[in-house]
């Protein structure tokens, strides 16, 4: 049996039309480490009802070259529980709105058994984010997220 779908339609919209998240991960300290990051919704939920995000890890200039060996990729290599908050700010507070996506994080590897993903998700980057076309995405593992949980607030 399938459960229903994690996001409604106007909550899969604004996702979808928002830029940007804060990536939340737990540092080995046990503070959260934040990091804005570009993101982009796998096309469908999966048969189990599951939200699949991918969040690249993109040639912008980073503290460490490989990708592999950025805070946040360490970080859910250890706890692999991962939280996006998506957000839309206006200074008309009446049209403020938050989503916080819950989930665990996995390292998608360009090769091996997860390529046809990869490359998908890829392509769903690249047709979002016209900056990538650039960028050897194809070349560089990114995450994947599975979202199990959703929490959202809006104003209106």
């Amino acid at each position: 049996m399938t459960r229903p779908p994690l996001l409604d339609e106007a909550q899969r919209r604004f996702v979808a039309e928002t830029r940007r998240a804060i990536l939340a991960t737990t540092a080995p300290d046990n503070r959260p480490r934040l990091v804005p990051v570009c993101f982009v919704l796998g096309p469908d939920d999966d048969a189990m009802g599951r939200l699949i995000l991918y969040t690249p890890l993109d040639e912008k200039p980073k503290q460490d070259v490989d990708p592999r060996g950025l805070a946040r990729v360490r970080d859910l290599l250890v706890l692999p529980q991962a939280t996006l908050v998506v957000d839309r700010w206006d200074e008309d507070w009446s049209r403020l709105a938050w989503l916080r996506l819950d989930g665990r994080a996995t390292l998608l590897e360009p090769d091996g058994p997860d390529t046809e993903e990869h490359g998908a998700a890829v392509r769903l980057l690249r047709d979002r984010y016209v900056q990538y076309a650039t960028h050897r995405l194809e070349e560089r593992p990114m995450l994947r997220i599975e979202i199990d949980r959703v929490v959202d607030w809006s104003a209106s």
